[in-house]
């Protein structure tokens, strides 16, 4: 059986631990080592506990390139200064699961061009990649949401809502991070200005052709730890029937990603890594609901779901995770 040799930059946040949660138990994955500055010598499981007994690999503070792909689950703006600073093997590729390189303006560092990694949108262009720029939560479950539709070139104005748990702002101690803030409270921040926008209306606009594309977003912090819910409002001439033909008709070779004729909600895909899509309709406007795990089909199930791609291995391996729902 295959076997893909494995590096980890930034092992000790929750992206870190997710992927390491996903490697272990992946059947073609190796897992060579696990950098960490602050924690090298130190037991994975002393700081993530749930895996104890599960490995006894070490964080360390040295980069050993006796791998093929390396993923960088580092904060956004680290990934560049890591790959300024490194020089990588050329033969290795990278999975960078910050937000670095998913614009086309900055898809490149050096010799490294990067590829936007989601693949219901650009999955052809990712099996033949060397460097992969792993979407954003928010900016999967958007465009999961509208890519059938821009697809038709029928999209202009959408408006979107959408609530996250805590985990989509990192480790980093933060008031809006505490408990005592976030139970029993919700709140929007970086309204109409979030940063996933601009990677979401450059792709959609790549599928739109003459016909721009504009998202209007409005993003909530949410008083649980994972998972997305997203509705996106638009205007439409298509009937129900038809847009669920459309949507089934552009996902059938999706392996995560489905179309529910009823309600959804996030106990459905949290530890998923899948995206669950429902539509509804009154007069000539659609709500289009998308719901996700923002550490898996958000981040970390997507990024190993790329690498499936890339090395040529069956694209759901490792990635066959049931919900807990109760």
């Amino acid at each position: 059986m295959q076997k893909v040799k494995i590096g980890i930059i930034g092992g000790a946040g929750y992206t870190g631990g997710e992927l390491l949660r996903v490697l272990l138990r992946h059947p073609n994955a190796t897992i060579t080592f696990v950098h960490s500055t602050s924690n090298a010598g130190e037991l994975l499981s002393k700081v993530h506990a749930d895996l104890v007994g599960d490995t006894n690999l070490k964080f360390v503070n040295e980069l050993d390139q006796n791998i093929e792909v390396l993923f960088l689950c580092v904060g956004h703006g680290d990934a560049k200064k890591f790959l300024t600073s490194h020089e990588i093997k050329s033969s290795i590729k990278i999975i960078d699961l910050s937000q670095d390189f998913r614009l086309t303006e900055t898809s490149s560092i050096g010799d490294r061009q990067f590829v936007y990694g989601l693949p219901e949108f650009n999955k052809s262009s990712i099996a033949a990649a060397q460097n992969i720029a792993n979407p954003g939560c928010f900016a999967t479950a958007i465009q999961l949401s509208l890519l059938p539709l821009a697809s038709q070139g029928v999209l202009s104005d959408v408006f979107t809502t959408g609530i996250t748990g805590s985990t989509g702002a990192g480790q980093g101690l933060t008031a809006t991070n505490q408990f005592s803030w976030r139970a029993n409270n919700i709140q929007a921040y970086k309204t109409l200005q979030h940063q996933h926008i601009n990677e979401i209306e450059q792709n959609l606009n790549k599928l739109q052709g003459k016909n721009k594309a504009a998202v209007h977003f409005v993003p909530w912090r949410g008083d649980f730890t994972r998972g997305i819910l997203v509705s996106s409002i638009l205007s439409t001439t298509l009937k129900l029937e038809a847009l669920y033909e459309l949507y089934e008709s552009y996902y059938a070779g999706a392996p995560f990603t489905h179309v529910s004729k009823t309600n959804i909600d996030l106990k459905q895909v949290v530890n998923t890594n899948k995206c669950l899509i429902h539509i509804e309709q009154q007069g000539d406007k659609i709500a289009i609901h998308a719901v996700l795990d923002n550490l898996l089909k958000g981040a970390v199930g997507q990024a190993v779901q790329n690498m499936n791609l890339i090395f040529g291995l069956e694209e759901i391996a490792g990635l066959q995770l049931k919900a807990n729902y109760f």
